[in-house]
């Protein structure tokens, strides 16, 4: 009840919430106004050929949900191709409907075994490079060559070992038609790949550079005994701490980004390894910059600011001025 009258204040005072709260009007009324014409229409009209095509076409699988519940036969509805929903749904990498009627495909082996006039099979289909409007949802060719593995895979879960091995009309495989269709994807997210990798290499190797040379030049120089002065010091503590775990990560990073470019760029390796080492990197080497910026925080204030408290407000303040650059 607090929740409601919380959620009817802010709707009435905040804009944001205000606009989330008309577009969810919007949407209820567009569903109770398609409800009520499939309704209308009854459980067997022509008119959802048309409607129920471009659903899912545009992933929309609420229309989709609602006409298959009013009539369950335009699940054979196919377009002018002659392809069914399930195909289109896989051409058109149609997550929402996918996995809408995916129990349909699993229980229903007349679904899984459908081809079109080509004697392409789901697993043929999937192989069909994904529409530009589609790839262009992930950022990079490399991971839209992995988006596009992960749907294959998907997809051959469905096959049996001989449908993923059969030809079509042109003597082509499943795996054949991925090959050619990304071909052009795959050499694009190699290139992409290593010219992040070579730029993230460099940075890493800065990092690197920076904070080896901090560890050996000690702030505030040595005693006699070669013990540093500000030894007891609880910011020499943090820098000390702060610099060897940004050296550590950014080595990390660095050897990451070197594995990347000394990949062999199969089409398997866009699937887990590219990106993980991609990913693995990028998080080290945010890490690291991080720490650099503590331990330069941490020095700043323990060799200029001569024990003033205050101080650490402004350092604490241009320290996190990087990080929220990036939200």
């Amino acid at each position: 009840m607090l929740y409601f009258h919380l959620w009817t204040v802010l709707a009435v005072n905040v804009r944001p919430v205000k606009n989330i709260e008309k577009k969810k009007k919007a949407y209820d009324e567009a569903k109770k106004f398609l409800s009520e014409i499939c309704n209308r229409m009854g459980r067997s009209h022509p008119g959802y050929w048309k409607p129920i095509i471009e659903a899912v076409r545009r992933d929309t699988y609420e229309v989709v949900d609602e006409i298959l519940f009013v009539s369950p036969d335009t699940i054979n509805c196919k377009n002018e191709e002659g392809h069914d929903i399930i195909q289109l749904a896989i051409i058109n990498r149609s997550e929402k409907v996918y996995n809408l009627i995916y129990h349909i495909i699993e229980r229903t082996e007349s679904c899984r075994k459908v081809t079109d006039s080509s004697m392409n099979s789901l697993a043929h289909l999937v192989g069909r490079l994904a529409p530009s409007s589609v790839l262009g949802r992930t950022t990079g060719a490399a991971l839209q060559m992995q988006r596009e593995l992960l749907w294959r895979e998907e997809v051959q879960k469905l096959m049996s070992p001989l449908e993923l091995i059969q030809d079509n009309i042109y003597k082509e495989t499943p795996a054949m038609v991925f090959t050619r269709e990304h071909q052009d994807l795959m050499m694009q997210g190699e290139c992409w790949m290593k010219t992040t990798a070579e730029s993230c290499s460099i940075t890493a190797a800065l990092i690197v550079t920076i904070v080896f040379a901090a560890a050996i030049t000690v702030p505030g120089g040595n005693q006699e005994s070669g013990i540093p002065v500000f030894k007891k010091e609880t910011a020499f503590t943090i820098f000390a701490v702060s610099n060897a775990f940004s050296l550590f990560t950014a080595t990390t990073a660095l050897l990451l980004f070197l594995s990347i470019l000394t990949t062999r760029f199969s089409e398997k390796d866009f699937l887990v390894s590219l990106p993980r080492r991609l990913i693995l990197g990028l998080f080290t080497l945010f890490l690291s910059t991080i720490a650099m910026i503590v331990a330069f925080g941490a020095i700043l204030f323990l060799v200029f600011c001569d024990h003033r408290p205050w101080m650490l407000a402004p350092i604490a303040g241009f320290a996190c001025l990087p990080i929220s650059i990036i939200y």
